[in-house]
């Protein structure tokens, strides 16, 4: 590849990191229940994701094997999106966008339980360097921290758990799609899923009494932007670079998110991060890093 291809896809997916790192915030700034909030932005992206296929594909039929496979995604992700935002609200979108990239970990774990691969010393190595930044970050405090702060970190791992679930199902997906005579675009595997969870987030959020309503235009502005370009675009930037960029640069590009997420925090909600914090961000960030680099094809931090 030369120079200037190489210097395009590295900015398309450092645009792409730091869009999605900056979706935490806007979901914040919606003012809405974190179930309504994941549940527009679904539905508005299958929307748009079916625009897509339509203007620019042909809808094809599904084999038998992707059906199978789609309900993971679809569940994986809407139980995602519930707890990273129910996360953001307890602990802010910094913290429990960083907690939600241990997906990297679980995706590593899954690789070990589900198909024998083996776990190296990189990543435990990246394991032991992710769990120190967490204490600096956390763990000094951990015993004053309020009961809500505490459930927060919590559930910002748990999103790491349905992340690394919605990996796995989204890609065995894609792969099913994509095999005989009528190959679906990705896109239509994306709109199915995006589809079905914003089925599963209604009928959650319906359970739970939220309001779906946005309060106002500002509201919905961001529900827009949030669908279209912190969903749709992010992930349509950084498919298209991960094909042609080597793994080291990819996995490194992709921490701009969390970054992202963090400066974020500091810049517009006021957080007040000490030296100790900063470290611990840096050496968390360290640890993902290693953790998710494999020799072969890549196991890389995003999230939703």
């Amino acid at each position: 590849m030369s120079d200037p291809q190489l210097r395009a896809a590295s900015l398309e997916l450092l645009i792409g990191a730091a869009i999605i790192g900056s979706n935490g915030l806007m979901v914040r700034l919606s003012q809405m229940p974190p179930i309504a909030v994941a549940f527009w932005r679904m539905l508005l992206a299958g929307i748009l994701l079916a625009t897509v296929v339509s203007l620019r594909h042909r809808w094809q039929p599904l084999s038998r094997k992707a059906w199978l496979w789609l309900p993971l995604p679809i569940l994986a992700f809407a139980v995602d999106l519930t707890l990273w935002h129910k996360s953001i609200q307890l602990v802010g979108p910094g913290l429990a966008t960083l907690l939600a990239n241990a997906q990297v970990f679980f995706m590593a774990l899954a690789g070990l339980v589900l198909f024998g691969e083996r776990l190296g010393p990189r990543f435990l190595a990246g394991v032991l360097l992710a769990f120190f930044g967490l204490w600096l970050l956390l763990g000094a405090d951990w015993a004053t921290l309020p009961p809500q702060y505490r459930w927060g970190v919590w559930l910002g791992l748990g999103t790491g758990v349905a992340y690394a679930a919605y990996n796995i199902g989204i890609k065995r997906s894609q792969h099913a799609a994509a095999e005989g005579k009528a190959r679906a675009p990705v896109e239509q595997v994306l709109c199915i899923a995006a589809f079905g969870s914003a089925l599963c987030l209604g009928l959650l959020g319906w359970a739970e009494g939220e309001v779906f309503a946005p309060p106002s235009l500002h509201a919905w502005g961001i529900l827009l932007v949030l669908a279209a370009v912190g969903h749709c675009l992010s992930w349509v930037l950084i498919s298209r670079s991960m094909v042609v960029l080597p793994v080291a640069l990819a996995g490194l590009l992709l921490l701009a998110q969390p970054i992202v997420a963090y400066l974020l925090d500091v810049l517009v909600l006021g957080l007040m991060p000490t030296p100790r914090h900063w470290a611990g961000l840096m050496v968390s960030l360290l640890g993902i890093f290693v953790a998710g680099m494999k020799s072969k094809q890549p196991s890389v931090a995003q999230e939703a």
